[in-house]
């Protein structure tokens, strides 16, 4: 059973921090690009400093981001920035934005505390694959404060909740905010301390399983690490011990307001082939037909287009073409214990056809990202070709709320960056302690 329950979440003081979108970021694995430079200068307080803060001359051991994080949590709370919810709570967040096509969504969100469980168990599910790398960070800042700073963004089968909550919050101001980076998404966000609300929600997803982990994959497992070496140095800790639950945004997989976005390949630094071989290469192995068009509108339209028996990505060196994959049956051959829900993905098509055996890039060279850059915009991939930057982009198409479903469930990860759920849950608004003494 999925169990979640309310915790006394660390939030900012509204009285001492009036305007509270300075001090929320995006997830940690998001703050690039000068991002972190731009939250640092928004507040001294800006939750950036806790999730991703900056390496200083001389980190050591004892000195480093890990530790400063702690320090300036237990600071700020020490000066009143920071505030303990004086009842166990949980959290309502609707997150309103406007879509390409000019239609505006919003999508509503739980925040609990969430029983950890193993994906054996069958509670909870990924669906893309993990690094080791990102894990090693987040255990180690995990180790150093025992507080849970970002979410976990998971999808729940089913609805009702959301019909719950929303008569809780009916009436209520709660707290309007934008975030720095995605400044259009309208962030709002309610403590939900009713206890027969709570009650009646812990009730309703109880029985619930095959949650999907949309977002925070890294997260989950660090999660899990540290749970394992909490119960090993505390054995005799009781099951509702704070470490043995992960703050999470739980989402319905029915809610309108659920929406995936392409992630784009730039593939740069790389002189085996260039545009006119790769595509000659692609027919010539019988997986692709090309299909070259005049513009950018041209072949996004081909994209829209796009059936999913004939998964096809854009291409562009200079000129624009489009590539569909010629025959499924080439990845049924190639790749026999893949699931047919994982071979007809847009994502493994483009990687195991064409970045590795067209373009020869190996998946560990993927993996370390010699020759790959993932966007979520497309146009900084067309300026980057344009530019010289960069070889060729490669646009996707994003993937369906079906084909994570279907690959879930065939117990298949995805490839890394297949989706990318939009908005990103925000790092911020509230704070779960998880040390030994915590209960919940």
């Amino acid at each position: 059973m999925a169990t979640i329950k309310p915790f006394r979440g660390v939030r900012y003081n509204p009285q001492k921090i009036p305007d509270l979108s300075a001090v929320i970021s995006q997830p940690y694995d998001r703050v690039r690009h000068g991002l972190q430079d731009e939250y640092y200068a928004l507040s001294p307080y800006n939750v950036v400093r806790l999730i991703k803060g900056k390496e200083e001359p001389g980190d050591d051991d004892q000195h480093n981001v890990y530790t400063r994080a702690r320090d300036f949590f237990r600071a700020w709370l020490d000066e009143g920035v920071l505030m303990r919810e004086p009842r166990p709570a949980f959290y309502v967040l609707h997150q309103t934005f406007t879509l390409p096509d000019g239609s505006t969504r919003t999508r509503h969100g739980l925040i609990a505390a969430f029983e950890l469980s193993r994906f054996d168990e069958g509670i909870v599910l990924p669906h893309e694959r993990t690094l080791s790398g990102p894990k090693i960070d987040r255990l180690n800042l995990m180790r150093a404060t025992e507080v849970n700073f970002g979410h976990i963004f998971m999808l729940y089968p089913g609805g009702g909740i959301n019909d719950l909550l929303e008569e809780a919050i009916a009436g209520q101001e709660g707290f309007e905010l934008r975030e720095l980076f995605e400044h259009d998404v309208v962030q709002r966000f309610w403590p939900v301390t009713d206890e027969k609300v709570i009650a009646a929600v812990m009730e309703e997803m109880a029985p619930r399983r095959n949650l999907i982990i949309a977002d925070g994959h890294h997260r989950y497992e660090t999660a899990l690490n540290f749970r394992d070496e909490m119960r090993a140095r505390y054995p005799d800790a009781p099951p509702n011990a704070g470490f043995n639950y992960r703050m999470v945004t739980l989402v319905s997989m029915e809610d309108p307001g659920l929406v995936i976005l392409p992630t784009h390949r730039l593939i740069h630094s790389y002189d085996r082939l260039d545009g006119p071989a790769a595509l000659h290469l692609a027919q010539e192995k019988g997986y692709f037909t090309v299909q070259e068009v005049p513009d950018r509108a041209a072949l996004e339209a081909e994209l829209a287009a796009a059936e999913p028996s004939h998964p096809r990505f854009g291409f562009y060196d200079g000129r624009f073409a489009v590539l569909t994959l010629k025959d499924p049956a080439v990845l049924e051959k190639l790749l026999p214990d893949r699931a047919p829900a994982w071979r007809m993905l847009d994502v493994s098509v483009l990687h195991e056809l064409f970045i590795e055996r067209v373009l020869g890039i190996d998946k560990a060279a993927v993996e370390r990202k010699e020759n790959i850059e993932y966007l979520r915009d497309p146009q900084m991939g067309y300026e980057a070709v344009d530019e010289g930057r960069a070889n060729f982009l490669l646009v996707m198409n994003p993937t369906r709320m079906e084909q994570v479903r279907a690959c879930t469930a065939a117990g298949e990860k995805m490839p890394q960056k297949s989706t990318d759920f939009y908005p990103k849950v925000i790092s911020g608004l509230v704070m779960m302690p998880i040390g030994v003494e915590e209960r919940l």
